[in-house]
């Protein structure tokens, strides 16, 4: 195997010592955490085929925690122009009032499939995600242009005894509620059609990013999305350079008016 080439050591003498070197020496080539787990799996399933196929009693090498961490990918936002396109081409109510909840309140797919009559409160501006992520319950708001676009959903929904808010609107299945599936392809469906990757996490991620630049304390974000570690949260200030931008010349002004370095 490349690693036995690397390093002059018998199959059966192998030891964890010896992969770790591989490691390291995988690392010193600058090779993608990806690619040098890659090369772990290899090794590993290799010695389970001479375990449980060859019947060789020998010791698997690679031990379990070896692999390297990958990093995780920033969520991703909308840019407003993209907002633009999507909402100009969707015609359908139950469409536009789906994911401005999305995008205004931060609510993921799964929250908005389940989501009741009963847990709108028009009257303080509030929806109430019961068993959220984690079956959690927590509060998050409604801005007016999104409770506008339920208001005109509700309008038009057929009537129904259903409590669930956003029903299937034409087929065998009409009447009933509208599955986590058929959200996500009503979502791929305008994004082909506009041209744009979007997604209903993207507009989640997109909330986020927004009060985020808009200057909203990152613990009342973590809150309305529902984060169980604030680490989820602070993860979306690595994207906020709008934030860091106002704050970097608010402060430097205050510098650049100090006493001190007026020469």
């Amino acid at each position: 195997m490349h690693f036995l080439v690397r390093l002059p050591v018998q199959l059966e003498s192998a030891t964890s010592v010896h992969i770790r070197s591989y490691l390291d020496l995988l690392l010193e080539q600058r090779l993608a955490p990806k690619t040098v787990n890659e090369r772990l799996i290899a090794i590993r399933s290799f010695y389970r085929y001479l375990h449980e196929e060859e019947g060789k009693s020998i010791k698997n090498p690679v031990l379990k925690g070896m692999a390297l961490r990958l990093p995780k990918p920033l969520p991703r936002h909308a840019k407003q122009s993209e907002l633009d396109l999507l909402f100009e081409v969707i015609t359908k109510k139950r469409d536009r009032a789906l994911f401005m909840l999305m995008l205004r309140c931060g609510l993921r797919v799964d929250e908005v499939a389940n989501l009741s009559l009963d847990a709108i409160d028009y009257e303080n501006s509030q929806i109430v995600v019961l068993r959220g992520k984690g079956a959690k319950d927590r509060t998050t708001y409604i801005s007016n242009d999104a409770a506008d676009a339920l208001a005109a959903y509700l309008q038009v929904r057929q009537p129904t005894k259903e409590g669930r808010i956003f029903l299937v609107e034409k087929g065998i299945h009409k009447g009933e509620p509208i599955s986590v599936r058929g959200i996500q392809k009503r979502i791929e469906y305008y994004s082909k059609k506009i041209g744009v990757t979007l997604s209903c996490h993207k507009l989640r991620h997109t909330m986020a990013t927004q009060l985020l630049n808009a200057g909203a304390d990152i613990v009342t974000i973590q809150e309305l999305l529902g984060h169980s570690k604030i680490e989820q949260t602070m993860r979306y200030s690595q994207l906020s350079n709008m934030r860091a931008q106002h704050d970097y010349y608010k402060a430097m002004n205050g510098v650049m008016k100090n006493e001190y370095f007026k020469g």
